[in-house]
């Protein structure tokens, strides 16, 4: 698996990353309807266009399995293609993003549990929730620290 940071992002790859996003997003995300992935998705690319730094891992085949945000020291977003979770790509990315960035805050969807499992197994802790997400939509986040 090769980590790199990405400095233009071709319409190729916003397609393959919108693509993890998607199914990511609906492998983990199970609280959310499909109306409401479809209406997200439609910010995806100005989100991946946008962030600051983006760091993609690609397989041996060179495609993007998984791919991160980083926002100053924040985690804006991590999504690992579903056939390739469990194998180490979001512990790898995540500790890039710490060893690289200094990240060392996110926010979670509190429906999302293997994600809030994750990021406590990797060392960060809840301080915050809200009752909404970011878009004022009725789902918690958790804002984690890195302890």
């Amino acid at each position: 698996m090769e980590i790199l940071e990405v400095v233009q992002v071709t319409p190729l790859l916003l397609e393959q990353l919108i693509v993890i996003w998607e199914k990511s997003v609906k492998a983990t995300h199970l609280f959310l309807s499909e109306d409401e992935v479809e209406e997200i998705k439609k910010y995806v690319p100005q989100a991946l266009m946008g962030i600051a730094h983006l760091i993609i891992a690609r397989d041996q085949d060179g495609r993007p399995a998984a791919f991160m945000g980083i926002e100053e020291q924040k985690l804006e977003m991590l999504f690992i293609a579903p056939e390739k979770r469990g194998k180490g790509l979001g512990r790898e990315l995540l500790q890039y993003g710490i060893e690289n960035y200094s990240v060392s805050e996110l926010a979670v969807n509190e429906q999302n549990p293997l994600a809030k499992g994750f990021y406590e197994h990797m060392g960060f802790q809840v301080y915050k929730r809200t009752d909404y997400d970011e878009q004022g939509s009725p789902y918690p986040l958790l804002y984690m620290k890195l302890k």
